[in-house]
């Protein structure tokens, strides 16, 4: 197994697979039931191994497993307990997750939980990320615990799984040589020296029962840091074991890792700070309250309506509450948000849905980070939301006025299902995933002085931005074909103007967009969406109309479902044409013949005319279209999602 996924990575720069977290990691969010259930999550535990974190979002005990000790045995990250065993919870680990049982009333998948809610954490086994090894006591001193992570690990968990006398043992980078912390308490790092030694190859417990005692079996778990071996190049680092400082009353910690998490494992090193666990699955809501968080080391249920942290682009930002309110040092664990490779099936990222009234669930093949709402029918509003602004939040495409908060407008806190409830009669939903070259969300505060350099994580050049303040403001939009001199209004019908005050004349790049004073107020929240060209998923260009059928070629093989076309010229006499932001999906029809559209900036119901057709390679403009679509010599801008 050692060296497997490095040579994999490797691999990939000559045409092979790569590794990306998507591939070792996975949070995973169900609903329990009274059978078996299958988690597939696209990890392959049986063939690689690793471990599975399973916690009720209710007032019930953590199920921790992995495949060295079995399916069978579990373990409490809140308890000093030993191991347990039950057969009928935790029935396997698979190739691509793991399945379950229904358990017995004193288990994680009881029937007399009610069937509630659950969050699941998978870790596989890999060079530079996480390991897992047990190991008998032997009762002797400078003993060395072999590992396969292939660099030194950045954090390192051990249970004594014989005994309830011992807890749970936390080694940290961060912390003293001879510290640890306690996972299943909220005591402060003591000075007991369990780690006698930690290197790339082993480490070494401590002569005692707690670490290393003749007749007990432990477990360890081990964490990389900062080590890369992931991604195109394999010089990615996908897990980060780090610290920071703060002060009560005093500034919030700014932790830079370099890329946006996905999952955190935070505690004050100090007394009485528990160990927080934080996903963007549950909730991690940027610039509000809405951070869901669980304990491991309490069984309670979890807490909701929180501001505990902000993920960032580039790292994490603490909240008001939790754990950074403390005047101490903390330490984490961060894993990466994902995916990292970039899709080969656009049906990954993006769905559009029309279901029939009262039908306010669509099933994604995706977690849903982005999604517009709009009734096909009737004279309703554009409802806009994403993952990082909050489920209870929405602008509105076609409006200027401040984000709305309304609790039960959007639920996405599932990997495969997004619900709305905001359109009652005939909805139109477009769903996004954020993903390599296709589409991002990023989110920033307003410094008030120009130019402030935003960083993404679209890892290309964004193609496409549309950008707008969470209270009063505009929404600003910029084309690669118009330049960052120019911008158009997403709320208005009017052609593009041109400003400098805007992108402040400066191109956005792979790793940044650049925003001047028109988007920038200081301490004013703002939200941006990204989109770029990606070869056989999305096509974010330009066309000149001709006034007869125009074929515009996207690179798709089986044609367009969804498009949004906006006129940008001006007229000779400087007078702008008015003309909408027109969208199509291929949910209520692209035929060969009328076809409806809406359009974002405006809460018209829909107009059903031959505008355009379908075509394999992207999509056809009709000859019946009219200059707002296709006047002979006009300018128009274009998105297209296969």
């Amino acid at each position: 197994m050692l060296g497997k996924q490095l040579q994999t990575a490797a691999a990939g720069n000559a045409g092979g697979d790569v590794l990306g977290v998507e591939d070792v990691f996975s949070t995973w969010l169900y609903t329990g039931n009274t059978s078996t259930q299958t988690i597939t999550n696209g990890i392959d535990l049986a063939g690689e191994g690793g471990m599975v974190w399973i916690k009720g979002r209710f007032t019930q005990a953590h199920h921790i497993g992995d495949t060295e000790r079995g399916h069978s045995k579990a373990l409490n990250s809140a308890s000093t307990a030993a191991e347990s065993t039950n057969t009928t919870a935790l029935l396997s680990f698979d190739s691509d997750g793991f399945t379950l049982g229904n358990g017995s009333s004193t288990t994680n998948f009881s029937a007399a939980a009610g069937g509630g809610d659950y969050a699941s954490w998978t870790f596989r086994k890999a060079e530079k990320f996480f390991d897992v090894v047990t190991y008998a006591g032997d009762g002797t001193s400078n003993r060395q615990i072999a590992h396969n992570l292939g660099s030194t690990p950045g954090a390192i968990i051990v249970k004594n799984t014989s005994s309830s006398t011992f807890g749970w043992y936390v080694w940290h980078r961060s912390l003293n040589s001879n510290q640890e912390l306690y996972l299943n308490t909220s005591s402060a790092a003591t000075s007991n020296g369990s780690f006698t030694a930690v290197t790339s190859t082993y480490f070494s417990p401590v002569n005692n029962a707690a670490m290393n005692g003749s007749g007990s079996n432990y477990v360890a778990y081990f964490f990389a840091h900062d080590a890369g071996g992931f991604g195109d190049s394999g010089n990615d680092s996908v897990v980060n074991c780090g610290s920071f400082t703060t002060n009560v009353g005093g500034a919030i910690p700014n932790v830079t890792i370099g890329w946006e998490p996905q999952w955190l494992l935070v505690k004050m090193s100090g007394a009485g700070s528990s160990w927080f666990i934080l996903d963007n699955m549950r909730g991690v809501v940027t610039g509000g309250s809405n951070d869901n968080y669980l304990l491991a080391n309490s069984s309670n249920s979890e807490v909701s309506n929180s501001d505990v942290v902000d993920f960032t682009s580039t790292g994490f930002t603490g909240g008001t509450s939790g754990p950074f309110n403390a005047n101490s040092a903390g330490v984490y664990i961060a894993i990466r948000r994902g995916p990292m490779k970039k899709p080969e099936d656009a049906t990954k990222v993006f769905t559009a849905s029309a279901p029939y009234s009262g039908v306010y669930t669509t099933t994604t093949n995706f977690p849903a980070d982005a999604a517009i709402v709009k009734s096909n029918s009737s004279a309703l509003d554009w409802f806009m939301m994403s993952r990082l602004t909050g489920d209870s939040k929405y602008l509105k495409t076609n409006s200027t006025t401040a984000e709305t908060t309304s609790a039960g407008a959007f639920k996405i806190d599932s990997n495969t299902i997004f619900t709305q409830n905001l359109v009652v009669y005939e909805p139109v939903n477009y769903i996004f995933r954020r993903a390599p070259g296709f589409f991002d969300v990023a989110t920033y505060t307003g410094t008030g002085v120009a130019p402030n350099n935003i960083s993404h994580n679209l890892g290309v050049v964004p193609e496409l931005i549309i950008a707008r303040g969470r209270s009063a403001s505009n929404w600003m939009t910029y084309h690669s074909a118009l330049g960052a001199t120019k911008y158009l209004l997403l709320q208005a019908n009017t052609a593009a103007y041109t400003n400098s005050s805007a992108w402040d004349d400066t191109e956005p790049t792979a790793s940044q967009f650049t925003v001047g004073n028109s988007s920038n107020t200081s301490g004013a929240q703002y939200v941006a969406y990204l989109f770029a060209t990606l070869p056989g998923i999305s096509k974010v260009g330009s066309y000149t109309g001709t006034g007869t059928t125009l074929d515009v070629d996207c690179g798709f093989t089986a044609g367009a479902r969804f498009v949004l076309i906006k006129r940008t010229d001006t007229r000779i006499d400087g007078q702008t044409y008015d003309t909408d932001w027109y969208v199509w999906d291929t949910a209520r029809g692209i035929v060969s013949g009328p076809d409806p559209h809406l359009a974002l900036n405006t809460n018209a119901y829909r107009v059903i005319v031959d505008y355009i057709d379908p075509l394999s390679s992207g999509f056809q403009i009709s000859s019946t279209a009219p200059a707002a679509i296709n006047a002979n010599g006009g300018s128009y801008i274009f998105l297209a999602i296969a």
